[in-house]
């Protein structure tokens, strides 16, 4: 036979950890913080991106949300609607249209933006915008809250410009996990 079969003794050799890699275990450690650095440094960059921008390219694009309601002082307005992005780590984040007002809000930090209307460029229902999240447009707001209701998200503010009280009631994203 020309195939060679490797003893017990070659074979426990051949596959132990140390026979390939002849490093000691303060090089491994070492490279190992390294690693751990250079992961959570990346992770803190990427924490602040929904401030300054969304994804790659610091582009956000808007989708109108389906079941989501919309009352200014308990009444629905005449023309409204809701925008959010698909992206998961931007679901704190919402455009809200009154009229012909639009506000760009942040839920997280309960923090209102006026948004011009040129700034955002229509792509058939839907809105692609730059970062509208900019510190020199904040609107003065008071009375957030935030609370879960079931199948939805509400949240309630008082427009400090005009007195008036924004609800804004978010559909949960459906939970599918349970399917896999």
């Amino acid at each position: 036979m020309g195939m060679r079969v490797l003893g017990a003794s070659h074979r426990r050799r051949y596959f132990r950890w140390s026979a390939h890699f002849r490093a000691k275990r303060t090089v491994v450690r070492i490279l190992a913080i390294v690693c751990a650095i250079t992961f959570f440094a990346g992770a803190d960059a990427d924490a602040g991106s929904f401030v300054t921008g969304s994804g790659d390219n610091g582009r956000f694009l808007w989708k109108s949300v389906a079941r989501a309601q919309c009352k200014l002082d308990d009444k629905t307005p005449l023309t409204w609607n809701i925008y959010q992005t698909e992206k998961k780590k931007d679901a704190n984040l919402v455009l809200v249209l009154l009229g012909r007002r639009y506000l760009a809000l942040d839920i997280k930090g309960k923090v209102a933006y006026y948004v011009f209307p040129s700034d955002l460029q229509a792509k058939g229902p839907d809105f692609e915008s730059g970062s509208l999240f900019v510190q020199s447009r904040v609107l003065p707001t008071s009375g957030w809250t935030v609370r879960d209701v079931g199948p939805a998200e509400l949240i309630k503010l008082t427009l400090g410009d005009y007195g008036h009280a924004l609800d804004v009631e978010l559909p949960h994203m459906p939970d599918l996990r349970a399917f896999y």
